[in-house]
């Protein structure tokens, strides 16, 4: 509406201009009323210099408005006011629109501070640094976790960590990392998680911090709660019968001995009792033998020799090394890889071990099925991952012993050592992997190992 008026504002003064001129041709032309033709002239002046001063108003409001935008050290209710009465209108919707801007900025300001408040109150430490390693921001928690006061640039904790200054300059986006940190006889974990962002053309990295320490602890504890309640159930099993029964060994032979007897006789019957306590005392301390060598393999893992093979070939090797039992008990195998030269770079020989012991799982997971099958399938979720399915449509596994199946030695199996899912999760970790596992009873068990390819995924961000 206000450049509607302008353009009106501009018509009606040209047209005054230009009948004005006009009338003053025609009486020029006649030769008459020489003073009314010097008046019409003079106005004719007045006329112009009026539209030039119109013009000057508009192009100096303009300048002003380019050149005096609020800002912060500007009081909101400044105005403009040295033009004339005849452009007041103008001049009010010029103050009027440098109010509405000026609001605006105190608008920005208070959630520019709302945004500062928060951040600084954050329970999770927060830094922003430039290619240099400039820090723009830093919150409470970020130096509380650092010991610093003031930090200028990431070189500055040198002092407390070098790995931890290594690991801020080389995380790309989506990188985690755990670094110790020792500070004055005190140690703690902080998980590290890095985000690349680009803000008007200039590369910046927002790292995140966490002490994790009390968590840690916490797990290590429970950890060690657990390992302590395995061991101590397995070798009191075999403990207590071997102790039991050479009590009894011991008390038979005694009595024997203290008859005082020249020639020792014992009868048959209680020969075999005490065979059959010294072959139980041997099942039951080869049974502990195991149990120690079953505990020994969970530590000595060996670090996986990754390099690229076909998914097909591993099912392939899988289900050729298992393919008695998997006749024996009339199983269907069903393989399905997308792409079919679908490609995964991991330790062929440890992954085959983890799916020998789901498959195995899955064989004697089944009862009276009248169709037992077996899916064992694979795909790409993206450039840098593939997973792994081992699908049974088996009996399935109640919720009290699924969130347990990972446990060492925890097994529901007569005859099982209850190691090989949690070898099988060591193994994936060691890949730096995952296995997942999902149940239901009586419709079966579904496993998946996720594998990631940390060089694809790094040229992928590259």
């Amino acid at each position: 509406m206000g450049y509607s008026q302008f353009k009106l504002n501009l018509l009606l003064r040209v047209a005054a201009i230009a009948f004005s001129s006009f009338l003053m041709a025609g009486f020029i032309q006649d030769g008459l009323f020489r003073l009314l033709t010097l008046l019409i002239f003079a106005l004719v002046i007045f006329q112009i210099v009026s539209l030039l001063k119109f013009l000057d108003i508009n192009r100096k409001l303009i300048v002003q408005f380019k050149e005096q935008r609020p800002t912060e050290h500007q009081e909101a209710n400044q105005s403009t006011s040295w033009a004339g009465n005849d452009d007041q209108d103008l001049l009010q919707r010029y103050n009027s629109l440098q109010q509405k801007l000026s609001n605006l900025h105190h608008e920005k300001d208070a959630d520019s501070q709302y945004l500062k408040t928060i951040v600084q109150h954050l329970g999770i430490g927060l830094i922003t640094f430039d290619h240099n390693g400039d820090i723009q921001i830093i919150n409470t928690t970020a130096k509380n976790l650092l010991k610093v006061k003031h930090l200028k640039n990431i070189s500055g904790l040198t002092n407390l960590s070098r790995p931890l200054v290594k690991s801020f300059q080389e995380l790309r986006t989506g990188g985690q990392d755990l670094i110790k940190i020792q500070h004055e006889g005190y140690t703690y974990q902080l998980s590290i998680y890095a985000i690349e962002l680009t803000l008007k053309g200039e590369q910046f990295k927002l790292i995140t911090l966490q002490n994790i320490q009390s968590e840690l602890e916490e797990k290590e504890m429970e950890a060690w709660q657990n390992l302590i309640r395995v061991l101590t159930h397995e070798i009191m099993n075999s403990v207590t019968p071997i102790s039991s029964l050479a009590a009894t060994v011991d008390g038979d032979i005694s009595n024997n001995i203290n008859k005082n007897m020249d020639h020792y006789e014992i009868s048959k019957e209680d020969l075999d009792d005490i065979h059959m306590a010294i072959r139980t005392i041997q099942r039951r301390s080869e049974g502990l033998i195991r149990f120690v060598s079953d505990f020994r393999n969970l530590t000595r893992i060996p670090i996986p020799q990754l390099k690229e093979v076909k998914v097909k070939e591993i099912f392939q090797r899988v289900v050729t090394l298992l393919k008695h039992d998997l006749e024996q008990v009339n199983i269907e195998v069903i393989t399905t890889i997308i792409p079919t030269d679908l490609l995964v770079r991991v330790d062929p020989e440890l992954i085959e071990q983890v799916m020998i012991n789901i498959v195995k799982n899955a064989i004697q997971a089944f009862e009276e099925e009248p169709q037992k099958q077996i899916s064992l399938s694979a795909r790409r979720d993206d450039i840098s991952t593939v997973t792994l399915c081992i699908k049974d449509n088996g009996s399935g596994i109640d919720e009290e012993a699924l969130s347990k199946i990972f446990i060492p030695f925890f097994t529901t199996k007569k005859n099982g050592s209850g190691i090989g899912l949690s070898l099988s999760k060591q193994i994936m970790r060691q890949h730096k992997g995952a296995i997942k596992v999902v149940s239901n009873i009586d419709e079966g068990t579904e496993f998946s190992l996720r594998f990631e390819d940390q060089e694809l995924e790094k040229a992928a961000v590259v």
